[in-house]
C-alpha cells in the first residue's frame, strides 16, 4: 500500500484513527469502513507487525471485511477493526486494554469492539471498564461468552451447502476433511465434524494442539506443509490468511474450500483460478460469520438467547445458497458473488434510510 488515502478512497472508507501513548509504549489503529447499516463493529487484534504500514493495511482490510460480513449475514452493523501493534503475549494487559477502551469511548459509539486474534475475553473486560462499546464479553457480564463453537457451527453450515452443491447432498458423513489450524475455532470444527461422521486429517504449527486432538477424535495428523497435498473432499483453512496462493493452489486435491480463516485468497485472481479449476470456494466472511452473528445478536435484542442466536447462525446455509445463485445469475466466481450480495443489501438499506416520510398537515 503506497498511499493510505488512495487506498481509503479506492474502497470508500470513512475513518482511520491512529492512537498512541508514549508512557505505555502503546500504538493502535482503529479503522472504520462503512456505517450505512449501523455502527462499525469488529474485533480487536493484537499482533507484532513488520511496520506500522502493515498494521494500518491489516486494520483497513479487516474493517472492510467486517462490512461485507455483516451485510451478507443480514446483520444491521457496519465494518470496523482495531489492531494493537505489539506482542500478543504482553503481560501488562490491564493498562493497555483500558487505554484502548478510552480511545474507543472517545468515538461515542461509532465503533464497537470485540475479541480477535491475540486478545481474550479478559482483555474485553478491561476495555469494558472504560467504555460500554464492546460486544464480546463473558456471560456473567451479559455477553455471549465463548463464541468459537458458533463460528465452527457456521462454517459447517456453509460446508453443508457446498456439499449439496457439489455432491447433491448436504451430508458430511463419510467426507474427508483436511483441517488446517487447531486454534479456538479449528478444534471446535474438528469436534463437530467428528460427530457428523467426517474422516479428518489435521495439522497445526503447534504440535501440542495436534497431540491433544489426535487421540481425542482418532484423527490422522500431517506436517503443516503437507496439508496442501492430501487427498480430500474438503479443505478447511482455519489459520491465518493468504493460504490460497500461487504456491499452494496447484497442490490442493479437493472439491471444496470452506474454512474459518480470514482473507484466504492471497489475491483476488486466486479466486478466479479456483473457479477455473472447478473448485467450489465458500467466501471466508460468509462461512466464518457464525461467531459474530451469535455475539452481536444481543445488540439488536438486548439480551443473549442461545436458541435464537443459533437459529440465526444456521441461516449461513441459506446465505451460501444465495451466493451460488448470484454466481450463476451473473456468471461470476463465488468470491465476487458474495461481495455483490453484500453490496446489494447495503445499497437497498441506504435507499430506505434516505426515504423521508412527510408528515400530513
Amino acid at each position: 500500500m503506497d498511499s493510505i488515502l488512495a487506498y481509503m478512497e479506492r474502497y470508500d472508507y470513512e475513518h482511520l484513527f491512529i492512537c498512541q501513548d508514549k508512557t505505555l509504549n502503546f500504538k493502535a489503529v482503529i479503522a472504520i469502513h462503512d456505517t450505512t447499516l449501523g455502527p462499525a463493529t469488529g474485533g480487536c487484534r493484537m499482533w507484532q507487525y513488520g511496520d506500522e504500514m502493515e498494521a494500518i493495511e491489516d486494520a483497513l482490510r479487516l474493517a472492510r471485511g467486517m462490512t461485507y460480513k455483516y451485510a451478507a449475514a443480514g446483520v444491521n452493523l457496519g465494518g470496523g477493526k482495531a489492531v494493537i501493534l505489539g506482542d500478543p503475549h504482553r503481560k501488562d494487559r490491564e493498562p493497555v486494554f483500558r487505554l484502548l477502551g478510552k480511545f474507543i469511548d472517545r468515538l461515542g459509539g461509532l465503533y464497537i469492539t470485540g475479541e480477535d486474534v491475540g486478545t481474550t475475553l479478559k482483555d474485553m473486560e478491561y476495555i469494558r471498564m472504560e467504555t460500554p462499546h464492546v460486544v464480546t464479553l463473558p456471560s456473567y457480564l451479559g455477553g455471549a461468552g465463548d463464541i468459537a463453537p458458533m463460528t465452527a457451527f457456521g462454517v459447517i453450515r456453509a460446508m453443508q451447502a457446498c456439499c449439496n452443491k457439489v455432491f447433491g447432498s448436504n451430508t458430511i458423513d463419510g467426507k474427508v476433511v483436511a483441517v488446517q489450524g487447531l486454534g479456538a475455532v479449528g478444534h471446535n470444527i474438528v469436534g463437530q465434524l467428528h460427530e457428523l461422521g467426517a474422516t479428518l486429517i489435521v495439522t497445526d504449527i503447534d504440535s501440542q494442539k495436534v497431540n491433544n486432538i489426535v487421540p481425542k477424535y482418532n484423527v490422522k495428523a500431517v506436517a503443516p506443509e503437507e496439508i496442501y497435498d492430501v487427498d480430500c473432499d474438503i479443505f478447511c483453512p482455519c489459520a491465518l490468511g493468504g493460504i490460497i496462493n500461487d504456491e499452494t493452489l496447484d497442490r490442493l486435491k479437493c472439491r471444496i474450500i470452506c474454512g474459518s480463516a480470514n482473507n484466504q485468497l492471497k489475491e483476488e485472481r486466486h479466486g478466479d483460478l479456483l473457479e477455473a479449476k472447478g473448485m467450489v470456494y465458500a467466501p471466508d466472511y460468509i462461512a466464518n460469520a457464525g461467531g459474530t452473528i451469535f455475539d452481536t445478536d444481543r445488540l439488536e435484542t438486548g439480551s443473549v438467547n442461545n436458541e435464537r442466536g443459533k437459529e440465526r447462525v444456521s441461516r449461513i446455509y441459506e446465505n451460501m445458497e444465495k451466493v451460488f445463485e448470484i454466481a450463476e445469475r451473473d456468471n461470476i466466481p463465488t468470491y465476487i458473488a458474495a461481495d455483490r450480495m453484500a453490496e446489494e443489501r447495503i445499497q437497498q438499506v441506504e435507499k430506505v434510510k434516505r426515504f423521508v416520510v412527510t408528515p400530513k398537515t
